[in-house]
């Protein structure tokens, strides 16, 4: 069974860093488009950031408006783990933030309908 795993969130002054990290059980990360998305109180969530299989020739990353320059997405094949380097802070940043799998692997693309396989989230929040 598939299980995600996400870690690194806490409190941050605004301008600071933190780094997130998705490991997962059951699922080999490297085979899959890995995103991370965030939801903050009565939002919709929204995808931050996404990353292509690390099998595809297509090596593709996408980042939200907001982060861009920013946030960086990586992988660590060697730890089959992904990444959400977070620099620049914003209380706006402030939401939980969940890693996802798309397991089908569907068409490259950063929307939360095409991920199926959802970590717990773990809260970043933003503040002075």
């Amino acid at each position: 069974q598939m299980q995600l795993v996400e870690s690194g969130g806490g409190l941050v002054q605004p301008g600071g860093s933190l780094r997130l990290s998705c490991a997962a059980s059951g699922v080999t990360l490297d085979y899959h488009n890995i995103g991370w998305f965030r939801q903050a109180p009565g939002k919709e969530r929204e995808g931050v950031s996404c990353i292509s299989s690390a099998i595809s020739e297509s090596n593709n990353t996408y980042y939200a408006d907001s982060v861009k320059g920013r946030f960086t997405i990586s992988r660590d094949s060697a730890k089959d783990t992904v990444y959400l380097q977070m620099n620049g802070l914003k209380p706006e940043d402030t939401a939980v933030y969940y890693c996802a799998v798309d397991s089908r692997s569907s068409n490259w693309g950063c929307g939360p309908w095409q991920y199926d396989y959802w970590g717990q989230g773990t809260q970043v929040t933003v503040s002075s």
